[in-house]
């Protein structure tokens, strides 16, 4: 997407170099990533690929064990507060009003060193519930109010402390099929008034598909190592333009003797040219082969007999 000077002065690019992680097994490995200032990168991939990983050594809130991360010009912090994290579930404290559980992400300080008067702070908690449609409920607990109010509430807290780089793991997972859409449209809302760089991790391809600039495909490193004769990635051509790294097109990723976690990384059509029409055929046609790589392979419904 284009960086506006807007976009620019709030977020921040990722150089991801290198990156791996083992636990009982690799998680990830040699994953380089660069993500554009502005840019909303999906990450996709399945159960136990490492997209959670992926996202906390983003967020310093785990080390690699090789590679490293820059955000801006500097290496990621432990609990990098340049970054913000919303996860699946909430997590609000259920004996706050949603107003209180906003307040918790609020900065102890100004970017210019002073502390923020209690008159800045409710201002900002109230713009922040109003820019996520919860302005008239800001004095519910979570218990009154619905899951998506909930999410809504986690993603305003979120936003509060002013983060660069915005980490979404599975936000709206949990949510019904009609909330998920709506908290969809909601978040591009936010990103168009609050200009960050967001990183999501997702199992939802249609969602990768509507919100993202760019969709990283994530391998299991267990089955690739299983099967190193596996072509790593036919479904999804690269186009001419493509580049090993940055915004253009799919990675080629060959096969090597200590292959990446990184399956493709996949330009989506439309990227900086607005709100995405979810019926557009050319995202119809990536989401097939999305699913293929996925190991997903839907077959054409019978025809009744007549």
């Amino acid at each position: 997407m284009p960086t506006t000077a807007t976009t620019a002065s709030r977020a921040l690019p990722i150089s991801v170099r290198g990156v791996g992680r083992r636990f009982a097994r690799d998680v990830l490995r040699g994953v380089d990533l660069e993500v554009a200032a502005g840019e909303i990168v999906a990450v996709l991939g399945p159960s136990g690929c490492g997209k959670s990983t992926l996202l906390r050594q983003i967020g310093g809130l785990d080390v690699p064990d090789s590679g490293s991360v820059v955000i801006g010009d500097s290496p990621s912090r432990p609990a990098d507060q340049r970054c913000a994290i919303a996860f699946q579930e909430p997590r609000l404290l259920p004996w706050r009003t949603l107003r209180d559980n906003v307040a918790l992400g609020l900065p102890k300080r100004k970017t210019d060193g002073s502390k923020p008067t209690k008159d800045e702070n409710r201002a900002r908690i109230t713009e922040l519930l109003d820019l996520v449609q919860l302005g008239s409920v800001g004095g519910h607990r979570p218990r009154q109010v619905s899951g998506g109010m909930a999410q809504r509430t986690s993603l305003a807290r979120a936003l509060a402390r002013e983060p660069t780089i915005l980490l979404l793991d599975e936000p709206f997972g949990a949510l019904d099929a009609l909330t998920r859409l709506r908290m969809q449209d909601l978040l591009l809302d936010v990103h168009d008034a609050l200009p960050t760089t967001v990183v999501l991790v997702t199992h939802d391809v249609d969602e990768a598909l509507y919100l993202a600039d760019r969709i990283v495909l994530l391998d299991d490193l267990a089955a690739a190592d299983a099967t190193p004769d596996r072509p790593r990635g036919g479904a999804v051509p690269a186009p001419d333009t493509a580049h090993p790294t940055s915004r253009g097109g799919a990675v080629p990723n060959p096969e090597a003797a200590h292959p990446t976690s990184i399956r493709r990384i996949v330009d989506v059509p439309g990227a900086g040219l607005g709100r995405r029409d979810r019926d557009d055929p050319a995202l119809a046609t990536l989401r097939h082969d999305l699913l293929a790589e996925l190991g997903v392979v839907r077959t054409p419904r019978a025809t009744p007999a007549p």
